[in-house]
Order: C-alpha cells, then sequence, then structure tokens
C-alpha cells in the first residue's frame, strides 16, 4: 500500500459542513491528532468549488447534507453532485463522507468505485476514535464503503482484481511486476488491491498483515484455490 502520512507531515485538510458546531468540532478532533496540519472550512458547494482551484489538499472531510450557497436549503443531493465534481476533476483526492445520509452514495457507487485516491465513510454516530480510523484510512489511498446499502449485498470483484489476486498469490508477483505484467502503473495495482479488499470487507487491524489478511478472505470466497 501506500506510504502512510505522517501526523508530522504539514496536510493540507479541507473540512466541509454547515453546522457550526460540528465543524469545529471535527476541526478541533484533526488538529488534536494532526497538529501540524492546515486546516481550511468551507459550508457550501461554492465556496467548495472556489477553494479546491487555488489549493492543493492531501484530504477532503465532508457532509453530504450541505446547501449550494448561503441562505439556500442543505440537502444530501448537493454533496452527492459535489463529491462526482472533486472525483472526475481530482480522481487521486483523498476524501472521508462524513455524514447521517451515507447511504445516499449508493447514487455514485460506480463513481466511487473508479476514484483512485482513498474513499472512506464515518457515519456521524461513530466513534472519534473511529472517525480518525477512517481519516488515516483515507490518507493511505484505501477505500472503505460497506456503510453504503447496496453496495456489499453480494461479492462483486471485477476480472482486473481477480488478475491481481491471482499474480500475487499464485505467482507470488510484486506489485511492480504486478503492473508490469499488467500494463497498468503501480498506482493502479494499489488501487485495485484497495478496492478489492473494500469488497472482501478487509481493512487495516493492528497487528495484522492487511495482504495476508486478503489472502485467507479471498481463499475462503474461493476467488482463488
Amino acid at each position: 500500500m501506500e506510504q502512510v502520512l505522517s501526523a508530522n507531515k504539514l496536510l493540507k485538510i479541507l473540512v466541509i459542513d454547515d453546522h457550526e458546531s460540528v465543524l469545529s468540532g471535527t476541526v478541533n478532533i484533526l488538529r488534536k491528532n494532526y497538529p501540524q496540519a492546515e486546516l481550511i472550512t468551507a459550508i457550501n458547494t461554492k465556496s467548495v468549488l472556489a477553494q479546491v482551484t487555488n489549493l492543493q489538499h492531501d484530504l477532503i472531510v465532508m457532509d453530504l447534507s450541505i446547501p449550494d450557497e448561503n441562505g439556500l436549503t442543505a440537502r444530501p443531493d448537493n454533496g452527492i453532485q459535489l463529491l462526482k465534481v472533486l472525483m472526475k476533476k481530482y480522481p487521486n483526492l483523498n476524501i472521508v463522507v462524513q455524514s447521517a445520509h451515507v447511504r445516499t452514495l449508493v447514487r455514485i457507487r460506480l463513481d466511487i468505485d473508479s476514484h483512485k485516491g482513498g474513499f472512506t465513510i464515518a457515519d456521524k454516530s461513530l466513534s472519534t476514535q473511529e472517525m480518525l480510523a477512517r481519516v488515516d484510512w483515507a490518507l493511505q489511498g484505501l477505500t472503505h464503503t460497506k456503510d453504503i446499502k447496496g453496495v456489499h449485498s453480494g461479492l462483486e470483484v471485477k476480472p482486473e482484481w481477480l488478475k491481481v489476486l491471482n499474480l500475487a498469490f499464485e505467482q507470488g508477483l510484486q506489485d511492480k511486476a504486478i503492473a508490469e505484467e499488467m500494463c497498468v502503473s503501480e498506482r493502479m495495482v494499489r488501487h485495485y488491491w484497495s478496492k478489492l479488499q473494500d469488497a472482501l470487507n478487509v481493512y487495516p487491524e493492528e497487528g495484522k498483515n492487511i495482504r495476508i489478511q486478503t489472502e485467507m478472505r479471498a481463499r475462503d470466497e474461493g476467488l482463488i484455490d
């Protein structure tokens, strides 16, 4: 997987929420965990689009129910449409959706599946520790979408993911060799790993090797012999 971004690195994090108390709470949590990060805030889609044009962010933490402009009604679809724009314009952007409306993400499931940056979900009911874990995973370029209704109704694995499994665990190849064999970049191979692990419900656990856990889960599902 990609190297974990250190809390000591000068991260640029954009936090989006139209509720002042939630916005300030999220900023305070992130500031404690990433004390040297540059934290920027936005409360509507218009201000977000203005900021991402001028700044290079490492991470966006956003609610879905936000207004398009000040004075307008906050709606989950506004956040959905904003996400589509962000993922299309910045395919490697790391994103954490922190919202009570995460199930609406099923509307852009294909966009999320093809997104190359980290993409995780943190329901607003999660504890601070769980929320920070989602942030850390996103910064690693991982995907975590199991909270979206309908995404994991059945195991769906794309052919390129199966090829990665075969090359890694049947032929013993490392990512660089896998990339050469598949004629893609190493970054794309890591993208395949992230999407596969999300489909298999395999996520980082302290003291466990995620690749070994992926192999075990893939064998249990019959994806490899």
